[in-house]
């Protein structure tokens, strides 16, 4: 498949997604997102792919919104005061950098960001649903919202704080200023800073041994698992999906597998396959009532 905003690689079980408008220093636009939610579409149905990578072409990651783009703000014309469910709803009038960062969340592989140089505005928030992020020591953040008298988008408001903690998100949305990657290694940002020839390797590392030893139909539910119960209101929450995930999992031939390889000593060979082997409960977020309160343990 061909995309006009972004290149796709495929290799060993990784997906590697490079934004490449590097002329604009990758600046987004709402046909980036389509792209990257259609790759990202292509990534869940694909059982080869078992890790998406997320990169940059040139020397930027992504410089923010294209503002010399007329799509960008496309509600800004609404009555941001109107209660009516189906103005919120239309997706001509949602902000796109959510909508691509809620795909993000709803992804059933594991997501690594590789920030090779500059990433501003939504090139800072749409990393923040990615799983892991690694920089490069030439990378450059910035939650500059209201410098632009704007405000944080992309569902920031709850990815970023659950990431660096209410104090740490507020001071960064709050300046506006752009840092480097130190100062986002320091606050839990990133995982890791490299130098620019080491970013991807190391990127790639994370994502092969992910494709290499593990079940994907365990870790598509490990990532829901985990996100989803960032926004719970009590651990019994967790306890629920934990004994029905166990309960499924314990039947399958993926643990058979598990166990035998790790007895014989070799590495796993996994016959589970995300596009028909998830469970039965699962999306259990769908379901009546799931979220309704505990009593108790």
């Amino acid at each position: 498949m061909s995309f006009e905003t972004i290149k796709t690689d495929q290799a060993d079980g990784v997906l590697t997604i490079t934004l490449n408008r590097p002329d604009r220093l990758n600046a987004f636009t709402r046909q980036m997102m389509a792209d990257m939610v259609a790759a990202l579409d292509m990534a869940d149905a694909d059982d080869a792919v078992r890790a998406v990578i997320v990169t940059g072409a040139g020397r930027g990651f992504c410089a923010g919104a294209d503002l010399s783009n007329d799509d960008v703000f496309k509600g800004a014309e609404l009555d941001p005061a109107s209660t009516d469910p189906a103005v919120w709803a239309d997706p001509a009038n949602r902000d796109s950098g959510g909508m691509l960062t809620l795909r993000i969340f709803r992804c059933l592989k594991p997501v690594i960001a590789a920030v090779n140089g500059p990433a501003v505005g939504i090139g800072a928030t749409m990393q923040l649903p990615m799983d892991i992020r690694l920089a490069s020591e030439e990378a450059r953040f910035g939650f500059v919202f209201a410098r632009r008298g704007l405000v944080p988008e992309a569902a920031s408001s709850w990815f970023l704080p659950r990431i660096v903690g209410v104090s740490r998100a507020l001071e960064w949305c709050y300046s506006g200023r752009v840092f480097g990657a130190k100062e986002a290694l320091a606050g839990g940002l990133v995982r890791s800073v490299h130098a620019p020839d080491d970013l991807l390797p190391a990127a790639r590392a994370i994502a092969r041994e992910i494709a290499e030893t593990t079940s994907p139909v365990s870790i598509a539910l490990t990532r829901q698992m985990m996100w989803r119960m960032a926004g719970a209101d009590h651990p019994m929450q967790a306890h629920r999906i934990d004994s029905r995930a166990i309960a499924a999992r314990s039947r399958t031939a993926d643990m058979t597998e598990g166990v035998a390889s790790f007895l014989e000593k070799r590495p796993p060979s996994f016959p589970g396959r995300v596009s028909q082997d998830m469970p039965g409960f699962f999306p259990w977020w769908e379901e009546p009532g799931w979220t309704d309160a505990v009593d108790g343990d």
